[in-house]
C-alpha cells in the first residue's frame, strides 16, 4: 500500500508519533500528514496509515495505536509505543531506503530498536522515568519543549510546531542511523587491522574511527593501544576496559602526563612526540614512526607495571 495520508492525532505531540512520522515520511514522501481525531480520519482506509490514534493495532488495515486495552507487547512483555510499532513494520524498509547495505539491515534494525526505539516506547508508556540532572535533557522531553505554550491563541500553532519538531526529530534519527552504519563499516576495517597486528599490542588503523566494539567482538584482549593518522599528525590512544567509564586497559606513562613538544621529547626520548593529555589516555606525534615508537614504549611500561603488580600479590 502506498498511502495518500499519514494520520496521527491532533493537539499536543510527543516523541513517539514524531519519530513515527520521520520513518513514514521518508518512505512515503508524497503522503500528506493529517493531524486529527475526527472519526472520518482515524477510521482505517486503503488511502492511509494511522498511528498513535484510533484505538486499534491492525497492520493489515494500516492502523498502529497502542493506547487501547490489549495493546501489543514485545516478546519480552515490554510495551510498544506507536514508534516501536512503526519501526517493527517499516524499519527495515526505512534502512533499505537509507542506502544501508542489505547485509547490514537486519543487524541495524535490531540494534536501533534496542538502543533508540525501545527507550522511547518505555518512556511514552510510563515504564521508564529518567531521573537526575539530565532527566530534562532526554530526547522525548526536548522534543516536547517545542510544543506551543499553554496560552498560545493561534489555532494553527500546534501543527506548525509539530512540523518544526518533525524536522529536528528527523535529524536525530538520520544522524543515529548514519553513525551506526559507520560503526559497521569501521568494524570490517578494524577486524582486518587486528589480523594484521597478530599478537602485537598496538593496533594501527588507516584513520580515526570507532574501534572498541570491533576489538571486543574479535576477542583481541591483548591489544593495549591504537595508533592512527589525523589531519596533521598521528594519534596514540588507549582502549577502554568497558563501554561505560574511563578506565583503560593501559595508561600512557605517568612521566608523559601534560607534556608537549620538547619537554615530552626529552622525557620519552622520541623525536616528534608532541603531546600527552594529562589524563594519559591520548597522545600525539608529528610522524607515524614517532607515534608507533610512543605506543611501543607505553606498552613496555604497562607490561612492566603489570608484571610488578602480579609479582607483589
Amino acid at each position: 500500500m502506498i498511502p495518500d495520508f499519514l494520520v496521527t492525532h491532533s493537539g499536543g505531540f510527543h516523541a513517539d508519533e514524531l519519530l513515527s512520522s520521520v520513518i513514514l515520511t521518508r518512505l512515503f514522501p508524497q503522503a500528506r500528514i493529517v493531524r486529527s481525531r475526527a472519526p472520518e480520519w482515524i477510521t482505517p482506509g486503503e488511502d492511509r496509515i494511522i498511528y498513535d490514534v484510533g484505538g486499534s493495532y491492525n497492520p493489515a488495515a494500516g492502523i498502529f495505536d497502542h493506547h487501547q486495552r490489549g495493546a501489543p507487547l514485545r516478546e519480552d512483555g515490554q510495551p510498544y509505543s506507536s514508534f516501536g510499532l512503526i519501526w517493527k513494520h517499516y524499519g527495515r524498509d526505512y534502512l533499505a531506503a537509507s542506502d544501508l547495505p542489505e547485509a547490514h539491515v537486519e543487524a541495524m534494525h535490531g540494534s536501533f530498536d534496542d538502543g533508540f526505539v525501545l527507550p522511547i516506547d518505555l518512556t511514552d508508556n510510563g515504564a521508564l522515568s529518567p531521573s537526575g540532572p539530565l532527566a530534562g535533557l532526554t530526547l522525548p522531553v526536548l522534543l516536547e519543549t517545542l510544543k506551543p505554550v499553554f496560552d498560545e491563541a493561534d489555532p494553527e500553532a500546534d501543527d506548525r510546531a509539530f512540523h518544526a519538531a518533525l524536522a529536528i526529530a528527523r535529524s536525530f534519527v538520520e544522524a543515529r542511523i548514519a553513525q551506526s552504519a559507520a560503526k559497521l563499516r569501521a568494524e570490517a576495517i578494524v577486524h582486518r587491522a587486528i589480523e594484521a597486528a597478530g599478537q602485537g599490542r598496538v593496533l594501527e588503523l588507516p584513520r580515526g574511527m570507532p574501534f572498541r566494539p570491533a576489538i571486543v567482538k574479535a576477542g583481541a584482549d591483548h591489544l593495549l593501544f591504537v595508533v592512527h593518522p589525523r589531519e596533521k599528525d598521528w594519534c596514540v590512544t588507549g582502549i577502554r576496559r568497558a563501554e561505560e567509564g574511563f578506565e583503560l586497559r593501559a595508561d600512557l606513562p605517568a612521566a608523559w602526563a601534560g607534556l608537549t613538544n620538547g619537554a615530552l621529547e626529552a622525557v620519552c626520548g622520541i623525536e616528534g612526540a608532541s603531546f600527552c593529555h594529562n589524563g594519559r589516555f591520548i597522545a600525539a606525534a608529528r610522524t607515524r614512526e614517532a607515534a608507533l615508537a610512543m605506543a611501543e614504549l607505553a606498552v613496555k611500561e604497562a607490561l612492566s607495571i603489570g608484571a610488578q603488580s602480579n609479582g607483589g600479590r
